[in-house]
C-alpha cells in the first residue's frame, strides 16, 4: 500500500508540473504549450480503464486457476505491469486537473468524478488483495467467478448511462 501511494503520489506530482509548465508557457503565448498540454491530455482519459481492467480480471482469473509457479509468472509479468499502468495513468489525470485547477480552472476537478474511474480503482483494489485471494481456496473460487464476470462485462459491455 505504501509503494502504491507513493508512485502515484509521484507520478502525479510529475505530471502536475508538466502540465503546469505547459499552461504557463499557453499563457505566455507560446503555442508549444499547448501541444504540451494537448499530449498529458491524451495519455489517458476514464474510458481507458475499462479494457484495462477486462486485461486485469483475465489475469486475476487466471492466477486462480493456475498452479502457484504459473500463477506469480502471471502476477509478474502480466497482473503488475496493468496494475502499474493502471496507477500511472490515473496519477497523470489527476495531476493534469490538479494543475489545471491550480490556474483558476475550477471545473477542473469535476473531471475526476467520471463513473469510469470505478475501473481504476477496482484494479488497484484486486492487486493489492491479491495475496489474501490466493490463500484461501474458497475466496479462489468464488473470485474466479468474479473474474470471469469482470472479464467478460469489461470486455462485452456497453457501459451505457
Amino acid at each position: 500500500m505504501n509503494r502504491t501511494l507513493a508512485a502515484f503520489l509521484l507520478v502525479a506530482v510529475l505530471s502536475g508540473l508538466l502540465a503546469a509548465l505547459s499552461i504557463a508557457l499557453t499563457l505566455k503565448g507560446y503555442a508549444f504549450g499547448n501541444l504540451g498540454l494537448s499530449r498529458l491530455d491524451g495519455i489517458a482519459n476514464a474510458a481507458t480503464f475499462v479494457p484495462l481492467a477486462a486485461l486485469y480480471a483475465f489475469t486475476g482469473l487466471l492466477m486462480m486457476i493456475l498452479p502457484l509457479r504459473a500463477a506469480g509468472f502471471v502476477h509478474a509479468n502480466g497482473a503488475t505491469p496493468v496494475y502499474s499502468a493502471a496507477l500511472v495513468l490515473f496519477a497523470t489525470i489527476v495531476g493534469v486537473q490538479a494543475a489545471r485547477f491550480g490556474f483558476g480552472n475550477r471545473a477542473a476537478l469535476w473531471v475526476l468524478v467520471d463513473w469510469q474511474f470505478v475501473f481504476a480503482a477496482g484494479i488497484v483494489a484486486a492487486h493489492l488483495a491479491m495475496n489474501e485471494l490466493r490463500r484461501n481456496v474458497l475466496l479462489r473460487t468464488l473470485f474466479f467467478v468474479v473474474f470471469v464476470a469482470a472479464t467478460l462485462a469489461c470486455l462485452y459491455w456497453t457501459f451505457r448511462l
